[in-house]
């Protein structure tokens, strides 16, 4: 699948191979073994691939199943949402709508006092910008 901006060939010189697998192949990095999912820091999670905002910090939350999750989207337009039916079971795949990265899943068991959603994300689908503090005093 080549996205609007790059071919497969470009993806796979500019990317690690795991990121290329997860993101481009529509891959799964094994639970609990991804380098953002007990990141607690203030900031922003972009897309791996291109750089478009898709989480917040304040939208993450622990839901111990392994992969990073947030309870809504920071842009809803960021975010593609289409029938995945692989694995022999109905889901929601989400990717990026600027660059056609894999991200993960959405689920509706996330938290009810929130939106109900569940944005299950390989940590590989995603870099984090943490917040710059201004020092002025």
């Amino acid at each position: 699948m080549a996205s609007k901006y790059k071919s497969d060939k470009e993806w796979k010189e500019i990317l690690d191979p795991e990121v290329y697998h997860v993101t481009r192949e529509k891959g799964t990095e094994a639970p609990f073994s991804g380098k953002l999912l007990n990141n607690k820091e203030t900031g922003m999670y972009v897309c791996s691939n291109c750089g478009a905002e898709l989480f917040s910090s304040e939208t993450k939350y622990n839901s111990e199943c392994g992969w990073p999750s947030f309870y809504q989207p920071t842009k809803e337009e960021n975010i593609k949402y289409d029938e995945d039916n692989s694995l022999g079971i109905r889901r929601t795949e989400i990717t990026c709508k600027n660059c056609g990265a894999h991200l993960g899943h959405v689920f509706q068991d996330g938290p009810r006092d929130k939106t109900g959603k569940r944005y299950c994300v390989n940590s590989l689908s995603l870099k984090f910008e943490a917040l710059r503090r201004n020092n002025k005093d």
